[in-house]
Formats: C-alpha cells, structure tokens, sequence
C-alpha cells in the first residue's frame, strides 16, 4: 500500500510504498481492547490502602452495655459504622499487572496503524522536512500539516531536537517508533511519521521482518 508524503508547507509530494501487514490490515479490535487495557492496568501503581478492623488502634472493649440505656447496640469503637472506625472492604496495595502475548501486543499495534492509514491519518513528511527544536516551528508545522486536534510524531530513535520542539505543545507528542504503543496511536487523531519511522514500524512489527515469520 501507499503512505502520502508531506513537506514542509503541507503540500502532497508524492507517496511511498508501505508494508500492506503493518499499514493495511482488517484491524482486530477485540485484540485492541485487550492491548489498551492491559497496558492501563500495568501503569497503575496499585498503592491505595485502608486499614481494616486489625489495623485500628483502638480498645476492643464494648462501648456500652448491650441493653437499657435507650441507644442503639454498640459494639467496639473500631467498627466501620463509627467515626475513626475502620474501612469496610476498603482497598488495599495490590499488583494490576497484565501479561499480553507479544503477538497480540504486536496485532494491535498493526491494527491500529491500519486504521489510522485508512481513515487518512497517517502522513509521512517528506525527506526535506526538517523538524526544528523551536516550539513555534513546530506548532506551524504541524498545522501546516493539518493537524487539527492531537499528533504523534514518530521518528526512527530519540530526536532530541523533536522532542523539545514538541514538549511544550499539549496535542502533540513526540516518539521513538521503538518504543510506540497502542495507548498512544489510540489517543491521538493523526500519526507523522519520518520514512525511516515507516521503515522501522515494519522491520519491528512487519509479517516479513528479518529473521522472523510470525504475526
């Protein structure tokens, strides 16, 4: 398949060709859903506690006695129906981790680029594009581009000069094609990415990449 190539001032300049396994696929979205929610569960910290009944320091002994006095049945101060009590079924630290097969982390990662290619949200800017660590570049270039609500612009590696262009832009989110997920591509409108970006999406995630024949 084709991807369209962008330059600088926002115009077509072409297109280049494009692995049909990683950019033109049936997207699986079960597989999506799955990818996405592991992947919010493993970034939650699992830190909330409350204290339970044992964790109360308070006396045991029965605040009054059971019968006569014209109130309620009150048995120890650590109860959760009393103020300074303890937390009924209350949460506690915990691990939310998730472990996802490394071939449907990589389906939906090619699931959701297929998607965004073929709703026309994927641009690839064209080799002269030059991407400049001034946030007020970027910001014009990215409109230039037709960036309308939020971005990923993917770059083959770290480009220090793309992230400090990008990082003071709030819709606009700048990373290494190495480390992209399916969170990131879901959360954002439009994919930018360098054409060694595309090169390195397909070696990483291709049906064809080198030394490896699985999905």
């Amino acid at each position: 398949m084709k991807l369209p190539l962008i330059d600088q001032q926002g115009n077509a300049a072409g297109e280049i060709e494009a692995d049909e396994s990683v950019f033109g696929i049936e997207p699986n979205l079960a597989v999506v859903h799955q990818a996405v929610t592991a992947q919010r569960a493993n970034a939650r910290q699992g830190t909330a506690s409350t204290l339970d009944r044992s964790g109360i320091r308070q006396a045991s002994k029965k605040t009054g006695r059971q019968k006569g006095g014209g109130r309620a049945r009150m048995g120890t101060p650590s109860s959760p129906t009393r103020i300074g009590g303890a937390v009924a079924h209350g949460p506690h630290p915990r691990s939310y981790r998730q472990r996802l097969p490394k071939r449907m982390r990589r389906l939906a990662i090619r699931s959701l680029l297929s998607q965004r290619a073929s709703e026309g949200g994927v641009f690839v800017a064209a080799p002269d594009v030059v991407f400049g660590p001034r946030t007020a570049e970027m910001s014009s270039l990215c409109r230039a581009m037709g960036v309308e609500r939020s971005a990923l612009v993917v770059s083959d590696g770290v480009d220090e000069d793309l992230v400090r262009g990008t990082r003071n832009l709030p819709n606009i989110q700048a990373m290494p094609a190495q480390t992209l997920s399916s969170y990131l591509i879901l959360t954002h409108d439009q994919v930018i990415m360098t054409e060694a970006a595309v090169r390195r999406c397909e070696a990483l995630w291709g049906l064809n990449r080198e030394g490896d024949g699985s999905a």
